[in-house]
């Protein structure tokens, strides 16, 4: 239980659902309630997807493909920091909404918010992590659980996220978005230095 307790920390620390919730309002606030409910399970259904898929094979993945952890890492920060920039400014999307189909209005919710903004850099090294460390079919199972669960409590934050709106009003929301923008910059900034860092160090 004490593997499956330190999992499960690290992924909600990781996935941060609180801190995730204004970036999600500002990426989705041209959807309606509807759309912003299926946006919150495809936004969770993707990264479950992608964390699973390098659970089970995500060091081979990467040596295959040639790339690197830090190259991934920097990759993730360039397109979250596109991301961000639209949040700031609010340019070329309300456009692109208008004339979007239901399908692609919903969309943003596998990228950038399933990957990778979820299902990011830090958490597949996490993952890939976890399951070097586990012995036998019963850790690889608590690796999984722990990974549900956390992803779990962020949809219940992302889903329920409607009432933050409704709270804070159309002003509110605007606000959000730049806020979040300097967040999401933020995150962005430091994953791109976090990987120049390890390119150097790896020099």
């Amino acid at each position: 239980m004490r593997f499956f307790g330190e999992v499960l920390v690290t992924m909600l620390v990781i996935l941060d659902p609180p801190g995730n919730v204004p970036i999600f309002l500002a990426v989705t606030s041209r959807l309606s309630d509807k759309e912003r409910h299926r946006a919150a399970y495809l936004a969770v259904g993707t990264a479950f997807l992608v964390i699973s898929l390098f659970a089970i094979g995500g060091q081979t993945i990467l040596d295959y493909l040639n790339v690197s952890v830090p190259a991934l890492q920097g990759a993730g920060g360039l397109l979250l920091l596109l991301v961000a920039l639209q949040l700031l400014y609010g340019k070329g999307r309300e456009d692109s909404f208008e004339v979007a189909s239901p399908e692609q209005r919903t969309s943003v919710a596998m990228v950038p918010l399933g990957t990778p903004l979820l299902a990011g850099p830090g958490a597949i090294v996490a993952t890939i992590v976890f399951f070097r460390q586990a012995e036998g079919a019963g850790e690889w199972f608590q690796v999984l659980l722990g990974i549900a669960l956390a992803l779990s409590v962020t949809l219940l934050a992302l889903r329920f996220s409607g009432i933050l709106q409704r709270i804070v009003r159309p002003a509110g929301v605007v606000l959000l978005a730049r806020v979040a923008g300097m967040i999401l910059a933020a995150i962005a900034v430091q994953m791109i230095a976090d990987s120049v860092t390890a390119f150097v160090r790896a020099a």
